[in-house]
């Protein structure tokens, strides 16, 4: 997904930071999916090749709402975005999805 500059469509970096940052809040709760209700993005440089890594981690939150942020590293190891999500514990049971697996 490149726009016409030859760069990766902005939806991309979305994809990539919005699921690093629900893994890591995710990670912190074992009983019920969480869902993204905000997500604020940053592009610092644009992406045209190589490998990109995304990195999450948790902020803040511990109940219900949970904030993570995330980070682009493209592949001489430079930021090329970040962002800050919010999420929201949901009523959606994890042992009821498929592919769940605890422990």
């Amino acid at each position: 997904y490149f726009h016409a500059a030859g760069a990766a469509h902005g939806t991309s970096y979305f994809k990539m930071l919005d699921d690093a940052a629900f893994y890591a809040a995710n990670s912190l709760v074992t009983d019920r999916f969480l869902l993204t209700t905000a997500f604020n993005l940053l592009f610092t440089k644009p992406l045209s090749e190589g490998p990109v890594v995304a990195e999450g981690r948790w902020v803040s939150g511990q109940r219900r709402v949970f904030v993570a942020e995330a980070r682009l590293i493209d592949a001489s190891g430079e930021e090329a975005a970040r962002g800050t999500g919010t999420f929201m514990r949901s009523r959606i049971a994890l042992a009821g999805l498929p592919g769940y697996r605890s422990g």
